[in-house]
């Protein structure tokens, strides 16, 4: 017992060095102020604290969040627009020719036409036109799509058939035939609005029948099929419900395409009449006269209608991301 004592007691030099960086350590901690510790600990400590806050709650981080501000600040954008183009007065877009060819100034901003017209009054009101036709057109596409989608559920015959319609219309170009149905329609604002809707519904009613054909594979609808309920009314009671979210963003997301196309022909001259103020109508006019340096006549109007289909792309997109729908390229 003697023996181990003494050995406990005797040191290493291991043990030596310890006992000197602990020294070293106890006289370097003496110098040092406290006060100036306890505020290096307190600012650590604070800044520790936010950095978990930034990252429990980080600004414009939440999708849903941001999704809902882009797509309110879209809708406002859409409605002023649309507001102050259907209420400016007629006599906005009268011919002045003492103002022609101005460039932009404070009293015209977007300047002056040929005619002396004021070409941001004429860009209002052909962006409120834009709207409208885009509206039209936009609904009754997404009218036809829910219908055919509806009907590819009833039976398998029906399904085959309206699958065949639909690949049938994406196998043909897309411009030529809205170019043709616009012809056959005689063009103005209602031949235009339907031949757009004619040519948009395929990838949104091929979308409405896929959700169709895995509704009908549900335990519920089996169920109300065993009870007795017929097809249409459990298509109008249990499968429409479900299918109003992917048609209302499919709707809107088919109305930038509308907008641009209709934009499109009105440029090739088998839109729109020449007396209606439309987009298309101010592009194609300017044309000849960007040579001579006005540059501004097609510059503001075109900025103006890519602005109008991103606010609704943005607005599809947001509502995409709050209702928690399908991607939004598979309804372009």
């Amino acid at each position: 017992m003697k023996q181990t004592i003494e050995r406990s007691s005797e040191q290493t030099p291991e043990t030596a060095e310890v006992q000197k960086v602990n020294t070293a350590t106890q006289e370097v901690r003496h110098y040092i102020n406290p006060e100036l510790l306890q505020a290096g600990a307190e600012k650590e400590t604070s800044q520790t604290r936010k950095g978990y806050a930034g990252v429990s709650n980080p600004p414009f981080r939440n999708p849903r969040k941001r999704a809902l501000i882009w797509g309110s600040l879209a809708v406002m954008w859409i409605v002023i627009i649309w507001l102050t183009g259907r209420l400016l007065p007629a006599g906005s877009t009268l011919t002045s020719l003492m103002d022609r060819n101005l460039a932009p100034t404070w009293a015209h901003p977007f300047g002056t036409d040929w005619l002396g017209r004021d070409m941001f009054m004429r860009t209002l009101k052909g962006l409120a036109t834009s709207i409208q036709v885009g509206l039209l057109a936009a609904c009754g596409g997404g009218l036809i799509a829910l219908l055919l989608g509806l009907g590819a559920a009833s039976s398998k015959a029906a399904d085959r058939v309206i699958s065949w319609i639909i690949d049938l219309f994406l196998s043909v170009p897309h411009l030529v035939s809205l170019v043709m149905l616009a012809f056959v329609f005689g063009g103005g604002l209602a031949g235009v609005a339907t031949a757009i809707a004619l040519t948009h519904w395929p990838n949104l009613a091929r979308i409405v029948r896929a959700e169709m054909i895995q509704l009908k594979s549900a335990e519920y609808i089996q169920i109300s099929h065993k009870l007795g309920q017929s097809r249409l009314r459990i298509a109008m009671q249990h499968m429409l419900p479900h299918l109003v979210p992917q048609l209302f963003v499919g709707v809107l997301l088919i109305f930038p395409h509308a907008i641009l196309h209709e934009a499109a022909i009105t440029f090739l001259g088998l839109g729109l009449s020449p007396q209606q103020p439309a987009i298309g109508i101010i592009l194609s006019e300017s044309m000849r006269y960007l040579s001579a340096g006005m540059w501004w006549l097609a510059f503001f109007p075109g900025l103006a209608l890519l602005l109008v289909v991103r606010a609704f792309d943005v607005l599809g997109n947001s509502l995409k991301t709050l209702t928690g729908t399908g991607s939004s390229r598979e309804v372009r």
